[in-house]
């Protein structure tokens, strides 16, 4: 990265439309089309299919559609199956025609599964042929098919079951209640779980997360739909509270019983990284301490539940976060690939399962963002990674033998999500950058384009829109990069003076800046206000995502200092600009930018005339334990970082006009946060204006969001 850090300090400008464009664009535009209508045009549930060069796509002509499929060495198509004729056969099972076409998936090259209602089906593309695979209660949860498809779980009434025949299911635990669950994601959602059920490799074994919660604080929402209003009570273990208590079991369906692992250590330890071995004989399972600095990998013996051994440790001052599950080599059984963070970024390390690191396999100052797996001669194994540049994405080929030896297979410069071939011989390259709005190619292991299969035109290429630039400037210790984006207005003139607009998110695991085409509501939001004549920026302060460890825990256990400053960095570069007005600078942000923005205009002595902040977190300690613990600690543990985040205590100093708009029915940033500060606000006599979402979630979606939207545009239309 040090070696090009100089391309990114010059700015990356880019004319986003080369042709006459005059066409504004509408808040309907903004809150409907963005993801629709003016979105980027694609293809539909693209995925390989699993043996054959051949991946497969939803076609659409109007209103007819197809499941098709494309060769990836000769660049034909066919169509397999359309909608109406799944219909047709669907409507056998008593089915409603689906308006659209169900997720597919794969079971081999010539049959697929998909879940339409509460059944699952099988559909044979040679025979025609459609078959019901399963009949779920109505309820149904996390539906989980094994690597070979033969068997079915899935959680019914916080309780696990085992598919036996389309109309049959097998219960396997009876204690799934409000309050303990099994099956389920657990630590809510936290250190990368993303689900409660890992069937081991052949079938053989269902393990799953259990997650009791009885004694976890009740949390009310309220639901106003009816009368007299209701509480809904959820679990939310807030900071410094108790704890939820995980622990994993092991159906064995040879004889059909369930042992659970013998988990030794504090009840309030978080379990991740759950991985069978290929051989079946063993699951590992890394512990993590509730203060999130000791991690231990552990192999467990899968028949008895006992603790094999302790493979290896990781520990840091601030905190260690587990990500990943184990990659066992193919034709390896005894060794894995593991992710980690230990040298200051995430890269890839290979050990043996008797916990003996053989070595590191990649390094520098860049993150490995994925691991797609080893070729066909195990010779190389493939990642995508940030080595070009942390804003970029791109497909890395690695010399197993010699890690040194790094090979670039993606050209274009900027964004690429890589779909892998089960051969490696091929992927699928989806593309885009702030100018390219989607193409999808073919790419082989060589980094050979064999064929562009889809090439988006601009969406936008009729409306009026300003330059985008990227560019980075120096932190505070003029060391740092802090990348940047800027839009301008349509026609913009530098003689002319132009109110600012900062949007910001600034938390961990969110990276904003970034090569690639800006999509969805906020993007078309920026574009909108800038043809309204406001320059819309947005910095990554330190603390945000894929810039390494010391980038990212300079905010530990004082949230919004540090975000601060950079912030502050970033406006004294809006004031060097000769077309910026200072004194007419606001700022928006949702979520950790809720934060954010009310911090920006509480902490900085009237820095911002104007901030819209949504779903804020307002005080710390009212936050979920997982994620608050990480960056904060406890309270008990850091009371002068919690008073000092706190901004029941800052906004006394509010010098300016601030909205905060508010779900209320959060289950992520709780209403409490905010009905806090408009109490505080109210018994100082502070003007704080705020607009509740009654029966939203952390965001407003449906018809309201046109509300939301309107709301935010005129209130800085009217006060900025």
């Amino acid at each position: 990265m040090k070696r090009l850090i100089h391309f990114f300090i010059v700015v990356l400008s880019f004319n986003l439309l080369l042709i006459a464009q005059d066409k504004n664009f509408t808040m309907e535009d903004v809150v409907f089309n963005s993801s629709s209508s003016l979105a980027p045009t694609t293809l539909k549930q693209l995925e390989w299919l699993p043996t054959e060069y051949s991946y497969s796509y939803i076609e659409e002509d109007g209103d007819s559609k197809w499941l098709a499929k494309g060769y990836a060495t000769s660049g034909k198509k066919a169509q397999l199956l359309s909608l109406t004729e799944l219909s047709n056969d669907l409507d056998n099972y008593d089915v409603e025609a689906p308006k659209k076409f169900p997720n597919v998936t794969w079971i081999d090259d010539l049959n697929f599964y998909f879940k339409e209602d509460n059944k699952l089906f099988t559909y044979s593309v040679e025979d025609r042929d459609l078959e019901l695979r399963a009949t779920f209660p109505k309820d149904a949860e996390g539906i989980t098919l094994s690597e070979d498809k033969s068997q079915i779980a899935f959680v019914n009434e916080n309780n696990l079951f085992i598919v036996l025949n389309e109309e049959e299911n097998k219960q396997i635990t009876t204690d799934g209640k409000y309050g303990v669950t099994n099956g389920m994601s657990v630590s809510r959602s936290e250190f990368g779980i993303d689900g409660g059920i890992f069937w081991s490799p052949n079938s053989n074994y269902l393990a799953f997360y259990h997650e009791d919660l009885s004694h976890v604080t009740d949390y009310p929402l309220l639901d106003i739909t009816i009368t007299p209003a209701q509480i809904e009570n959820i679990k939310y273990p807030m900071a410094g509270d108790i704890s939820p208590v995980v622990s994993i079991g092991i159906y064995n369906l040879r004889k059909k019983d369930l042992v659970w692992l013998k988990i030794d250590g504090p009840k309030d330890q978080y379990l991740t990284s759950v991985t069978w071995g290929p051989n079946e004989k063993y699951l590992y399972v890394g512990h993590l301490n509730r203060d999130q600095n000791h991690l231990q990998l552990a192999k467990y013996d899968a028949q008895s539940g006992e603790k094999i051994k302790i493979l290896f440790e990781e520990k840091d001052e601030q905190y260690v976060e587990p990500q990943h599950q184990l990659h066992f080599l193919p034709n390896d059984p005894n060794k894995f690939v593991w992710f980690s963070q230990r040298d200051g970024w995430m890269h890839l390390y290979l050990y043996n399962t008797d916990g003996e690191m053989i070595k590191q396999l990649t390094k520098g100052e860049w993150v490995v963002k994925d691991f797609l797996g080893f070729d066909r001669k195990h010779e190389n194994f493939y990642i995508v990674a940030t080595l070009d540049s942390p804003m970029e994405r791109h497909l890395y080929k690695i010399d197993l033998k010699d890690e040194k030896y790094i090979r670039k297979l993606t050209k274009n410069i900027g964004t690429h999500k890589i779909l892998k071939h089960s051969s490696m011989l091929y992927f699928i390259d989806l593309f885009s950058s702030i100018t390219t709005p989607k193409e999808i190619s073919i790419l082989t292991d060589k980094g050979d384009v064999y064929g562009i299969i889809h090439n988006s035109t601009n969406p936008i290429v009729s409306y009026a829109v300003g330059e985008t630039k990227l560019f980075s400037i120096k932190a505070n210790d003029d060391s740092t990069d802090l990348f940047c984006r800027i839009i301008y207005p349509p026609n913009f003139d530098n003689e002319k003076k132009y109110p600012v607009i900062v949007y910001v998110y600034g938390g961990p695991h969110v990276q904003l800046v970034k090569n690639s085409w800006t999509r969805g509501r906020y993007a078309f939001w920026f574009n909108y206000m800038a043809q309204q004549g406001y320059i819309v920026f947005t910095l990554d302060n330190r603390g945000s995502h894929n810039r390494g460890l010391e980038f990212e825990q300079a905010i530990h256990r004082q949230l919004g200092t540090v975000e601060i400053e950079d912030q502050m960095t970033g406006l004294e570069y809006l004031y060097s600009l000769p077309y910026v007005i200072p004194e007419r600078v606001g700022v928006f942000g949702w979520s950790y930018g809720g934060f954010m923005a009310t911090s920006l205009m509480t902490r900085t002595n009237g820095a911002f005339k104007v901030g819209v902040a949504g779903g804020a977190v307002i005080d710390w300690k009212y936050y979920e334990v997982m994620y608050t613990e990480r960056y904060m600690d406890t309270p008990k543990q850091n009371p002068a970082g919690y008073e000092t985040a706190n901004l029941l205590n800052h906004i006394n100093n509010l010098d300016g006009k601030l909205l905060e708009v508010h779900g209320t029915v959060d289950p992520v940033v709780v209403w409490q946060h905010t009905l806090q500060l408009t109490k505080k606000a109210a018994s100082l006599n502070v003007p704080l204006d705020y607009y509740p979402y009654p029966g939203h979630p952390h965001h407003v979606r449906g018809k309201d969001a046109l509300h939301l939207y309107n709301k935010i545009t005129n209130y800085f239309l009217d006060n900025l």
